[in-house]
């Protein structure tokens, strides 16, 4: 059963998964870029996880760094969103 759910995107759809996810009853961890720190999808999860850099590269396309933010919220699923990792 999923619990909590780290949501590896940005942006509106970041956000539209969070509104989702907590109708679901679902605690939702984000992530975010040096640029996104005070993106509207940070303040739209239960908890936010820095991956650092300053590009998509840098950041959000760090598979390792986005498993590790899910292993270290305790995120039960990760969803990929639209775009970067889909």
């Amino acid at each position: 059963m999923v619990r909590r759910l780290l949501i590896a995107n940005r942006g509106e759809i970041a956000v539209r998964i969070a509104r989702s996810a907590h109708r679901l009853g679902l605690d939702t961890v984000g992530i975010y870029s040096e640029p996104d720190r005070s993106a509207l999808h940070v303040d739209s999860v239960d908890r936010a996880v820095a991956l650092g850099g300053a590009t998509p590269t840098e950041s959000y396309l760090r598979v390792d760094a986005v498993l590790d933010a899910a292993v270290s919220t305790g995120a039960d699923a990760v969803h990929p969103g639209y775009g970067f990792l889909a």
